[in-house]
């Protein structure tokens, strides 16, 4: 009967510390979560200032993500942290009260290996999904690309992410699948405006001509809180037969370049007609005389 009391304090005793362990452990894993949350994430330090304030004000709703994706990865510790515990708690008291392990850790060996065999695509489906969330390559909100799917995130879990494209269509994809993954809402994006003229044309003056009509658009109040810099005319791109093309570069906030590529556009039209520069030669067709 002693003998019995004995291991009944030695498996309390056991659980006890479990608990205390536990304790510590989640403090420790509450502490970091709060901390990572409160962190601040800046991938733009090569930017300049103006360019650094329109990111900052367009990520507000990054630091929201950045507080929901750590908190999902502290969820998951937690709970990662009590399963070891409990399994290591029920083996200890087991192998207190005298139960043979060995039989018991061999069928769960070969019941592991069985379920490892039938469910590792959906192990690779989460795993995946945990450095997802813990390297931050994406969250609800932001425009990607998967392969040839591109769409808007609408949900992620450690499983499946669900994108809608612009169809409207929602796609469901394995978290274990994606394998190349483009993230157009991170930092800032990138437009090229291709401009061509009559290849007869001096670049020079086209040149000129273009930077007046677009050169500070950045400076001004409707395009300020989109354009990162002013625009940027890059010179000639390719001449081919009578087409010669010039191009402009944008540098906008994430997704954000289409408004300013239209406006662009509208604008080197406009002053290149104001100046009688032509458009492109088509094919039989003759340079106008000098």
């Amino acid at each position: 009967m002693a003998d019995v009391w004995e291991k009944v304090l030695l498996s309390a005793v056991v659980l006890v510390v479990a608990l205390i362990l536990r304790a510590v452990l989640v403090h420790v894993i509450r502490r970091s979560v709060k901390a990572l949350a409160s962190k601040p994430k800046d991938r733009n330090d090569d930017l300049g200032a103006k360019a650094r304030s329109i990111l900052a004000r367009a990520g507000g709703l990054g630091d929201e993500r950045q507080r929901q994706r750590v908190t999902t990865l502290g969820s998951l510790l937690r709970s990662v942290v009590d399963v070891v515990l409990i399994v290591v708690v029920v083996l200890t008291v087991l192998a207190t009260f005298g139960v043979p392990m060995a039989p018991l850790l061999a069928s769960a060996g070969v019941g592991g290996v069985a379920l490892g065999f039938g469910a590792q695509s959906l192990v690779k489906d989460y795993l995946s999904g945990i450095f997802m969330l813990a390297e931050d390559q994406f969250g609800v909100g932001d425009l990607i690309q998967v392969g040839e799917l591109r769409g808007t995130v609408q949900e992620v879990t450690l499983r499946v992410t669900k994108l809608r494209d612009p169809s409207g269509t929602v796609w469901y994809v394995r978290n274990g699948e994606v394998l190349t993954l483009g993230n157009v809402s991170q930092g800032f994006s990138t437009a090229l405006v291709e401009v061509p003229v009559a290849i007869d044309e001096d670049p020079d003056r086209v040149q000129d001509v273009l930077r007046g009509a677009v050169g500070t658009m950045g400076e001004e109040p409707e395009w300020s809180e989109v354009l990162l810099e002013n625009p940027t005319v890059l010179g000639v791109e390719s001449m081919s037969e009578g087409t010669m093309v010039l191009r402009i570069l944008l540098k906008t906030g994430p997704d954000k370049q289409w408004g300013p590529m239209r406006e662009a556009r509208a604008r080197a039209q406009r002053a290149l007609a104001a100046e009688g520069i032509r458009g492109p030669i088509l094919p039989g067709a003759r340079p106008a005389a000098p």
